[in-house]
């Protein structure tokens, strides 16, 4: 079985993981990937959390069903922007994006 412990440090690690991805890249395709990380991350954490204090509420159950479904929406408009950019572009550098900037 594993321990709070064990489950905060795979979460913080994929979170660590995710957030230098997503800040090191400049690829669109990979700043998205490492986002998705970090979300991964904090999710396991939420359960592992859950998980130890509150196993009868099913609170926290929902509230993962909800972050996931908010991890799709965001990977599906993510790659439509990116998809339409590459099309408009030929590519998804988010370096070569200045057009997008308010």
């Amino acid at each position: 079985m594993i321990t709070l412990l064990v489950a905060l440090i795979i979460g913080a690690l994929l979170f660590g993981i995710g957030l230098y991805g997503a800040l090191s890249q400049t690829n669109l395709v990979m700043i998205m990937m490492g986002v998705e990380l970090m979300l991964g991350g904090a999710m396991v954490n939420l359960v592992a959390f859950w998980r130890f204090l509150h196993p009868e509420v099913y609170a926290g159950q929902v509230f993962v069903l909800v972050v996931m479904t908010v991890m799709a929406l965001e990977m599906a408009v993510g790659f439509g922007v990116g998809t339409a950019r590459f099309r408009a572009r030929g590519s998804v550098e988010m370096e070569e994006a200045r057009e997008l900037k308010g």
